[in-house]
This record gives structure tokens, C-alpha cells and sequence, in this order.
């Protein structure tokens, strides 16, 4: 008998390479814990929608919406794999979204062009955590998610190439990312590094620093400074995508220096290096706009 658990186990192994590894855990982690308990040992073939639906909603009811969202896909998945490969018929989770609850997605908060002085001074006059301000310093000039920055090693930055290079491991979207070091950004660095250079992470663990700084730290900082609920770390980005856009930057450039891969995007190929001269220019620009508005 071939389960579901087998297929499961098979088509993952096939696809692992062209995934991260945090996104290979994130589906194994899925499986194990609600999908397996439910269909794990049924027949690949004679798995019914209403069983599928079970395992869902045990995600749903703990409020995992979106994780819901994304079982649901993985699942199909593997039903597809398996019709494919000639050991099932028919894939059970294709009608099952209509009978979820779905998820409602949130823009993170962000901070408008006007916010952001006010915002400068109160992060310039922080008297907590070094390594926190510093992080978030970097975090608005670097245009990384928050996660990508505090997993970021020093092995990955080159000061003489003037460029942070992130491995695709460590990317959400699984590619290799290029980040242009402007002036402002190489300095801050520079400081981060009499802090933790002689650790391999480049912001370590409080208590270990073979682990990283907490995902909580950056967001704490801001809620210290007054900034509660009106930004958080990921919502930079955003801000600083608007005033790209709005200064008429290439959104090509925009896109990939904000690690997102448009399908279309050079006749759908790659490159992590592209543009790379027009994006350093970019960074610096922004670099020196977020300096004069220290001055307003």
C-alpha cells in the first residue's frame, strides 16, 4: 500500500533543491504535525476531500490561517504528484477551498515620508541595546527583511567590494541576494563589527552567540522609542519602495533590490547581479535622503 505519507516523503525529496532550507522544514513540520496524524497512513488513492478537509481544520481551529492556506497547497501537491506518477486518480484538495476559512492579509504598518524625522531623532536618541539600534539602522538602509538581516553573517559582507552578499538559503523567495553597500551603510557596518566581528553571526544571541539576536529586539525598540503599532522592521520596506517610486527609479531595479522575482522579469530568468551598478546608485541615493531628513 502506498500512503500519503510515502508520497509526501517522495515528492518532497524530488522538489528540496530548489527550496530553501527553512522552506523544506516549514513543509515537513506541516506534514508531521496535522497532516500525517490524520492521512498519513491512508491509501494515497482513497483519501476522500472531507478527510483532507479534517486535517486542515485542525490548522484553522489553533487560528493558522494562512498556514492553513499553505497545507492546503502543499497538499495538492503531492496529489498531484501522485496522479502524475500514475498512484492516484483524483486530487481531493482541489475543492477545498471553498470550504476554508482563508486568510486575511495585513499590510504591515509603515511610516510615510513625513513621519520619518520625528522617527530619525527618536532612533538616534536611543539609549538601550547598541546592537538593536544599529540593527534597525542598517535594517532601513539595507531594504532586507528583518529575518534575512538578523541570520546575516559576517562572512557575507565584503567591505572592499562594498557589497553584502546573501546566500539563497537564507532568502525568503531562495535566491542569492546582492546588497549595494552605500557610504552610510558600509559605516554602520564598520561600527557592528567592533560589536560582533570576532562572532560569526553578525548579530548573536544575547545569551549564545552561535544563535541570533531574538525576532522580537528590532520590534521592541520601536515600541520603546513611542513607535508601537505605528511601524514595524518590515515595514520599511514599503516606505522606502513609495519614495523609489516616486523619485522615478526603474521598477526592475525597485523589485529586485527588494528581493522579489517578477515572473516576467527578463523573460523570466534570474539574476541576482542585474542592474547592480543602477541599484548602488539607488542605495546611496536613498542613504542620502534619509541623512537630510535628519537635518529637517
Amino acid at each position: 500500500m502506498v500512503t500519503f505519507k510515502d508520497i509526501s516523503q517522495e515528492w518532497h525529496e524530488f522538489k528540496k533543491t530548489r527550496w530553501s532550507d527553512g522552506y523544506q522544514k516549514d513543509i515537513l513540520e506541516a506534514f508531521r504535525k496535522d497532516v500525517y496524524p490524520v492521512v498519513g497512513n491512508m491509501h494515497i488513492a482513497e483519501i476522500e476531500p472531507i478527510t483532507m478537509l479534517e486535517a486542515l481544520r485542525r490548522i484553522e481551529n489553533r487560528g493558522a490561517t494562512e498556514k492553513a492556506g499553505k497545507t492546503r497547497r502543499w497538499c495538492g501537491e503531492v496529489f498531484r504528484y501522485a496522479i502524475a506518477t500514475g498512484r492516484a486518480k483524483y486530487n481531493p484538495v482541489v475543492e477545498l477551498k471553498s470550504a476554508m476559512m482563508g486568510h486575511v492579509y495585513r499590510r504591515y504598518p509603515f511610516l510615510n515620508a513625513g513621519e520619518l524625522p520625528d522617527f530619525l531623532i527618536a532612533v538616534d536618541g536611543y539609549t538601550g541595546s547598541r546592537l538593536a539600534q544599529l540593527g534597525l539602522k542598517i535594517l532601513m538602509l539595507s531594504w532586507l527583511r528583518t529575518v534575512e538581516l538578523r541570520t546575516s553573517k559576517w562572512s557575507y559582507v565584503d567591505f572592499n567590494a562594498s557589497v553584502l552578499s546573501i546566500p539563497a538559503d537564507v532568502m525568503k523567495m531562495g535566491r542569492p541576494h546582492l546588497v549595494p553597500l552605500s557610504m552610510q551603510l558600509s559605516k554602520l557596518l564598520r561600527e557592528l563589527h567592533t560589536l560582533s566581528g570576532r562572532f560569526d553571526n553578525m548579530f548573536p544571541g544575547r545569551n549564545d552567540p552561535s544563535h541570533v539576536m531574538s525576532e522580537n529586539t528590532i520590534n521592541q525598540m520601536i515600541t520603546t522609542i513611542g513607535y508601537k503599532g505605528r511601524v514595524v522592521g518590515h515595514g520599511f520596506r514599503h516606505t522606502m519602495s513609495t519614495n523609489l517610486n516616486d523619485q522615478g527609479y526603474p521598477a526592475d531595479w525597485i523589485e529586485l533590490q527588494l528581493a522579489h522575482v517578477d515572473k516576467n522579469l527578463i523573460r523570466g530568468t534570474y539574476n541576482h547581479a542585474l542592474y547592480l551598478e543602477g541599484r548602488k546608485e539607488m542605495l546611496q541615493w536613498y542613504a542620502d535622503y534619509i541623512d537630510e531628513l535628519r537635518l529637517i
